[in-house]
């Protein structure tokens, strides 16, 4: 099977899993429960369960445990997409190829739907408790908490939107990129590792590995936000600079950022071979990660 196909068999088990952790729309909240659903079932790379996925797998990770945290994990993604799309944020009317939560549900619903998916991630995160209940099981819901928070990707998403129509520092940048987008990475190949019994020392190389993949992705996506067009992209391009935001592209110029995307990156697949433990599954998907087109 090429990496390709192996890809798309893998997401398409990930939707499946998704799909069966996801609330029923009935009573009177149903309208809530709809947005929550039209969220998280608008498609998109289901990257951050699958890191987890493949990361639990490369230590030999085995068993439902995991299923609880790949549902949480994009759910808590989703939540910070839905509010990030409103009209206090960035504003935007597409996402994923189709028309934002707050666009179809209204403004108000668009809060609530993301406030809802946050809440239900850790409701549907504790449901591991019930499968195993370990000291490995109790580090992970704290590793999904840390990494979601205000040390973690709320934390970056303040100081981003603090610095909207400001010249920052590369070392603000950096900050905003390592909280708001590698966070939430860093969180799924964490706990992936953690769940499947990794050492210590072991568990710190994967943060370290997620760290810098979190923050070659971003940059990519500062390019795509200039190279790419709305119909492969999925979403506004150009977004970046109608909010007036500092990117790696408007910070080094295009070719710059491209040469700190495949350094990062090379930085990231470096300190992933210190590892005994193999995946070439995990490594393919890294790579095909920061070199995407959309």
């Amino acid at each position: 099977m090429s990496f390709k196909e192996e890809l798309l068999t893998k997401t398409q088990e990930i939707e499946e899993l998704l799909k069966r952790y996801l609330p029923e729309e009935t009573g009177f909240q149903k309208t809530v429960l709809e947005a929550m659903n039209y969220s998280v079932t608008a498609g998109g790379k289901r990257l951050r369960p699958m890191l987890m996925q493949e990361t639990y797998r490369m230590f030999g990770g085995s068993g439902p445990v995991i299923e609880p945290f790949m549902a949480a994990i994009e759910m808590i993604h989703t939540y910070s997409l839905v509010h990030d799309d409103l009209p206090a944020m960035d504003n935007d009317e597409y996402r994923r190829g189709r028309k934002t939560t707050h666009a179809v549900y209204g403004e108000a619903m668009g809060i609530l739907a993301g406030d809802a998916l946050l809440n239900y991630a850790f409701e549907t995160a504790a449901g591991a408790f019930a499968l195993e209940l370990s000291e490995r099981t109790a580090r992970a819901i704290q590793i999904l908490a840390g990494k979601a928070g205000i040390y973690g990707m709320i934390g970056g998403q303040v100081v981003d939107v603090e610095s909207e129509g400001q010249a920052i520092s590369q070392e603000k940048l950096d900050f905003i990129y390592r909280l708001k987008t590698s966070a939430l990475i860093e969180s799924s190949m964490m706990i992936g590792a953690v769940l499947a019994g990794a050492s210590d020392q072991e568990v710190e190389i994967i943060q370290r590995v997620a760290k810098d993949v979190g923050l070659a992705f971003q940059i990519q996506d500062d390019i795509l936000d200039v190279t790419s067009t709305l119909e492969v992209l999925g979403k506004p391009i150009h977004s970046d600079e109608k909010n007036e935001k500092t990117t790696y592209v408007t910070l080094k110029g295009l070719a710059e950022a491209k040469q700190d995307v495949e350094e990062i990156s090379n930085q990231a697949l470096s300190a992933l071979a210190i590892l005994e433990h193999k995946n070439p599954f995990l490594e393919e998907l890294i790579t095909m990660l920061i070199t995407r087109e959309k």
